[in-house]
């Protein structure tokens, strides 16, 4: 396989030992390729700058910057140059406050620091294809437990752009529906929903169903 077709992996995280794991790991796959790493949130700024990876692995809880500040700089970059990296966070507790803060900022998933590396070889492909690793319920559930506080925000045009049909899928999708489920509601084929759900994340600018959650909960549109 040619270096152009292989998927550019990034690694943040302040345990040397974790970072050498990984990084062998990556370098056995023969579509992956391992394009650097950081040793804290500022290096792995700097180094996602330079590097430009495909995706970015990154812990949470560093030094000098955190995981969250680190993926909101990142993705703030991203957003001024057309560059569209996908960050996936490494974290020790499934289903915690920074979880839910880390999607906030614009990760397409996490990964616990001790799934078994079958597991985050295939998460990594997964948010490449442009999907999420985290499902949209859980999403849901996160921010339902841990953001309840967080203030609304007022609802952008782009919402009024979407037709009748796109709003039903929309709110399906957000309570956390799959397209399998969807279908099944609305008598559609799958087919159908996911053509749906693409215009529907093309129209709001989202990059998959976990932004469209996050989206639907900062905006209250779903309750």
């Amino acid at each position: 396989m040619t270096d152009a077709k292989r998927i550019r992996v990034a690694l943040v995280d302040d345990q040397a030992l974790f970072r050498a794991g990984v990084r062998m790991l990556i370098q056995s796959q023969d579509d992956l390729e391992f394009v650097g790493e950081a040793g804290d949130g500022r290096e792995g700024v700097a180094l996602a700058a330079t590097a430009r990876p495909d995706v970015i692995l990154m812990d949470i809880r560093m030094p000098v910057l955190d995981g969250i500040a680190a993926t909101e700089a990142i993705i703030m970059e991203a957003g001024r140059t057309g560059w569209e990296p996908r960050v996936l966070i490494l974290t020790t507790f499934d289903l915690d406050e920074s979880a839910a803060r880390a999607i906030r900022s614009g990760a397409s998933g996490f990964v616990l620091k001790d799934a078994e590396p079958e597991f985050l070889l295939a998460a990594i492909r997964t948010v490449h294809a442009g999907n999420a690793v985290i499902a949209a319920s859980a999403t849901r559930e996160l921010f339902e437990h841990f953001a309840p506080q967080a203030p609304t925000l007022l609802v952008p045009p782009s919402y009024d752009s979407l037709t009748a049909r796109e709003r039903e899928i929309f709110l399906l999708a957000a309570r956390g529906l799959s397209n399998a489920e969807i279908a099944a509601s609305e008598f559609l084929s799958e087919a159908t929903v996911k053509t749906h759900i693409s215009r529907i994340l093309g129209k709001l600018e989202l990059r998959d169903r976990v932004q469209l959650v996050v989206f639907a909960f900062e905006h209250r549109i779903v309750e």
